[in-house]
């Protein structure tokens, strides 16, 4: 048999069985990797490629190795996820760089991190001033989490006081021009309803690359041709527009009215619609 028919068909089943190896190990993150699974990944790609052209003598002893390096960290994983000391030791601890504002020159050390690794890590999550940081942990995959002082903080819905409405996940009720009957379904739609909506936008359905509909109705559109402008969905801010229209008519029959009992009929509608404006505020107004 020529050689590089031999080397072709130990490649191919090495290929083979370090896919199969690597997905017993399990699935990781690449952003999550620790040094342990680092060097468990460079140690079985190294044993396979010695193996696949013939730097190891008797390929036998080469499948062991393989077979070690495979299942060990296998158990390790399992036991590390039953065991907080087992994974201390393999995936490492968490280590405080600043606490209170106050650089801890001990951690970095012991982190093996210099001022300019923790002024770069700083920058990579927006922190440019030390003077900024609440808290920075290392975690054990060696990125930085950094937590910033209360007033340096982004401001939320929640700090400014605002009130603001649940949003549940956006269906895609058409993908590459197609539409999914089972999505609109879930909505409580069907394509009645989405044949007439692209109407509105004056859109055909040929022309549609994705279409969404969000918590409260609104369709989303993206074109095949991205030089046309897809029209921006209004049903919120029409919802909004309908009853402050609604609430000021009111008013005004309210004060027009020489009946009493009209006119407090529509006093009494007024304040109700004035309630519901004031209520739907957060999720009509986003």
């Amino acid at each position: 048999m020529p050689d590089w028919l031999v080397f072709l068909l130990r490649s191919s089943g090495l290929f083979i069985i370090t896919l199969f190896l690597v997905r017993l190990i399990g699935k990781r993150q690449t952003a999550r990797l620790t040094f342990f699974d680092l060097v468990t990944g460079v140690t079985i790609a190294a044993i396979a490629a010695a193996i696949s052209i013939n730097l190891v003598a008797n390929p036998v002893n080469g499948l062991i190795a393989l077979a070690v390096w495979t299942i060990f960290p296998a158990l390790i994983y399992v036991l590390s996820m039953k065991y907080k000391a087992v994974r201390d030791i393999v995936q490492g601890k968490e280590t405080i760089l600043i606490n209170h504002g106050k650089v801890l020159e001990d951690k970095l050390l012991e982190a093996r991190f210099t001022p300019e690794d923790l002024l770069s890590q700083l920058r990579r999550k927006n922190a440019f001033n030390v003077a900024d940081v609440e808290f920075a942990v290392m975690e054990p995959t060696g990125e930085l989490s950094v937590l910033l002082k209360k007033d340096k903080q982004p401001a939320t819905p929640k700090t400014l006081g605002m009130e603001v409405g649940q949003e549940s996940v956006p269906q895609t009720v058409m993908l590459d021009g197609v539409v999914m009957d089972e999505p609109l379904a879930a909505m409580g739609l069907n394509r009645g309803w989405l044949h007439t909506e692209l109407e509105k936008a004056g859109v055909a359905p040929e022309n549609v690359f994705i279409a969404q509909v969000d918590s409260v109705g609104q369709l989303y559109l993206d074109l095949f041709d991205d030089t046309l402008q897809a029209p921006k969905p209004k049903t919120k801010e029409l919802v909004h527009a309908t009853l402050k229209k609604c609430q000021a008519d009111c008013e005004l029959f309210a004060l027009a009215a020489k009946n009493h009992k009209a006119k407090d009929m529509y006093e009494s509608s007024s304040r109700i619609l004035a309630e519901a404006v004031r209520d739907l505020k957060p999720l009509l107004k986003r």
